[in-house]
Protein backbone atom coordinates (compact mmCIF):
# COMPACT_ATOMS: atom_id res chain seq x y z
CA UNK A 1 0.00 0.00 0.00
CA UNK A 2 2.96 2.05 0.63
CA UNK A 3 3.77 2.22 -3.24
CA UNK A 4 -0.02 3.28 -3.93
CA UNK A 5 0.45 6.42 -1.66
CA UNK A 6 3.71 7.03 -3.40
CA UNK A 7 2.65 6.70 -6.23
CA UNK A 8 -0.39 8.86 -5.48
CA UNK A 9 1.53 11.74 -4.27
CA UNK A 10 3.88 11.76 -7.39
CA UNK A 11 0.56 12.12 -9.42
CA UNK A 12 -0.50 14.98 -7.79
CA UNK A 13 2.88 16.68 -8.17
CA UNK A 14 2.64 15.90 -11.95
CA UNK A 15 -0.11 18.57 -12.82
CA UNK A 16 1.14 21.79 -11.57
CA UNK A 17 5.08 20.92 -12.74
CA UNK A 18 3.53 19.96 -15.96
CA UNK A 19 1.36 23.48 -16.33
CA UNK A 20 4.98 25.25 -15.05
CA UNK A 21 7.13 23.10 -17.42
CA UNK A 22 5.04 24.67 -20.33
CA UNK A 23 4.81 27.80 -19.53
CA UNK A 24 8.67 28.41 -18.93
CA UNK A 25 9.03 26.07 -22.60
CA UNK A 26 6.73 28.70 -24.34
CA UNK A 27 8.97 31.54 -22.86
CA UNK A 28 12.27 30.14 -23.70
CA UNK A 29 10.89 29.47 -27.01
CA UNK A 30 9.09 32.95 -27.37
CA UNK A 31 12.07 34.76 -26.54
CA UNK A 32 14.85 32.59 -28.35
CA UNK A 33 12.81 33.32 -31.69
CA UNK A 34 11.68 36.93 -30.96
CA UNK A 35 13.98 38.37 -33.38
CA UNK A 36 12.52 36.37 -35.98
CA UNK A 37 9.63 38.93 -35.36
CA UNK A 38 6.89 36.66 -34.53
CA UNK A 39 5.62 36.27 -31.10
CA UNK A 40 4.81 32.31 -29.71
CA UNK A 41 1.17 33.90 -30.85
CA UNK A 42 1.51 34.32 -34.20
CA UNK A 43 4.17 31.83 -35.14
CA UNK A 44 2.60 28.67 -33.40
CA UNK A 45 -0.53 29.09 -35.47
CA UNK A 46 2.00 29.01 -38.92
CA UNK A 47 4.02 25.29 -37.65
CA UNK A 48 0.97 23.92 -36.87
CA UNK A 49 -0.72 24.75 -39.97
CA UNK A 50 1.97 22.88 -41.59
CA UNK A 51 1.71 20.24 -39.49
CA UNK A 52 -1.92 19.40 -40.15
CA UNK A 53 -1.57 20.52 -44.05
CA UNK A 54 -2.95 23.51 -46.23
CA UNK A 55 -6.64 24.10 -46.35
CA UNK A 56 -7.39 23.33 -42.51
CA UNK A 57 -10.66 25.31 -41.27
CA UNK A 58 -10.26 27.73 -38.95
CA UNK A 59 -11.91 25.78 -36.36
CA UNK A 60 -9.55 22.89 -36.99
CA UNK A 61 -6.31 24.98 -36.51
CA UNK A 62 -7.94 26.85 -33.48
CA UNK A 63 -8.34 23.55 -32.25
CA UNK A 64 -4.54 22.50 -32.94
CA UNK A 65 -2.93 25.39 -31.52
CA UNK A 66 -5.74 25.37 -28.35
CA UNK A 67 -7.03 28.65 -28.78
CA UNK A 68 -10.76 29.67 -29.49
CA UNK A 69 -12.16 30.82 -32.44
CA UNK A 70 -11.99 34.98 -31.55
CA UNK A 71 -8.64 34.55 -30.38
CA UNK A 72 -7.19 32.77 -33.57
CA UNK A 73 -9.38 35.39 -36.49
CA UNK A 74 -7.43 38.26 -34.50
CA UNK A 75 -4.04 36.54 -35.09
CA UNK A 76 -5.03 35.61 -38.15
CA UNK A 77 -5.68 38.43 -39.19
CA UNK A 78 -2.32 39.58 -38.61
CA UNK A 79 -0.54 36.82 -40.19
CA UNK A 80 -2.95 37.94 -43.44
CA UNK A 81 -1.85 41.57 -43.21
CA UNK A 82 2.00 39.93 -42.80
CA UNK A 83 1.43 38.08 -45.80
CA UNK A 84 2.19 35.19 -44.68
CA UNK A 85 -1.36 33.06 -44.37
CA UNK A 86 -4.23 33.15 -46.43
CA UNK A 87 -7.80 32.61 -46.12
CA UNK A 88 -10.22 30.89 -48.60
CA UNK A 89 -13.33 29.88 -48.73
CA UNK A 90 -14.62 26.05 -48.74
CA UNK A 91 -15.36 24.92 -51.88
CA UNK A 92 -18.95 23.32 -50.84
CA UNK A 93 -19.74 25.46 -47.60
CA UNK A 94 -18.63 29.20 -48.08
CA UNK A 95 -19.39 30.26 -44.73
CA UNK A 96 -16.30 28.21 -43.75
CA UNK A 97 -12.87 29.70 -44.12
CA UNK A 98 -9.84 27.31 -45.47
CA UNK A 99 -6.30 28.49 -43.78
CA UNK A 100 -3.31 28.24 -46.40
CA UNK A 101 0.43 29.47 -46.30
CA UNK A 102 1.29 31.46 -48.39
CA UNK A 103 5.01 31.22 -49.80
CA UNK A 104 6.04 33.75 -47.25
CA UNK A 105 4.64 32.03 -44.65
CA UNK A 106 6.29 28.57 -45.80
CA UNK A 107 9.40 30.23 -46.13
CA UNK A 108 8.97 31.56 -42.59
CA UNK A 109 8.24 28.40 -41.15
CA UNK A 110 11.52 26.93 -42.59
CA UNK A 111 13.20 29.06 -40.62
CA UNK A 112 11.04 28.60 -37.57
CA UNK A 113 11.58 25.19 -37.63
CA UNK A 114 15.31 25.71 -38.31
CA UNK A 115 15.54 27.69 -35.13
CA UNK A 116 13.31 25.37 -33.10
CA UNK A 117 15.02 22.77 -33.44
CA UNK A 118 18.54 24.48 -32.58
CA UNK A 119 16.46 25.02 -29.40
CA UNK A 120 14.98 22.20 -28.57
CA UNK A 121 18.34 20.10 -29.18
CA UNK A 122 19.57 22.86 -26.56
CA UNK A 123 16.75 22.62 -24.30
CA UNK A 124 17.16 18.66 -24.07
CA UNK A 125 20.49 18.48 -23.93
CA UNK A 126 20.49 16.62 -20.68
CA UNK A 127 18.25 13.75 -22.26
CA UNK A 128 19.09 10.61 -23.65
CA UNK A 129 17.15 8.78 -26.31
CA UNK A 130 14.98 6.42 -24.00
CA UNK A 131 14.33 9.41 -21.71
CA UNK A 132 12.73 11.15 -24.41
CA UNK A 133 10.84 8.14 -25.20
CA UNK A 134 9.22 7.30 -21.99
CA UNK A 135 8.55 11.61 -21.78
CA UNK A 136 6.36 11.05 -24.88
CA UNK A 137 4.89 7.59 -24.24
CA UNK A 138 3.49 9.34 -20.82
CA UNK A 139 2.85 12.56 -23.15
CA UNK A 140 0.67 10.10 -25.42
CA UNK A 141 -1.10 8.60 -22.56
CA UNK A 142 -2.14 11.68 -21.01
CA UNK A 143 -3.66 13.15 -23.89
CA UNK A 144 -5.44 10.18 -24.83
CA UNK A 145 -6.72 10.08 -21.21
CA UNK A 146 -8.07 14.10 -21.52
CA UNK A 147 -9.33 13.13 -24.92
CA UNK A 148 -11.48 10.12 -23.67
CA UNK A 149 -12.96 12.60 -20.65
CA UNK A 150 -13.34 14.97 -23.48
Amino acid sequence: MAADSNSTELHRRIGIRLVGLARRWRQALDSRLAHSGLSDATWAPLVHLHELGGGVSQRELASAVGLDGSSLVRLLDILVDQGLVERRAHEVDRRIKRVHLTPAGRRSVSTIRKRLVAIEDELLADLDEDEARVLLSAFEKIEARIAESA
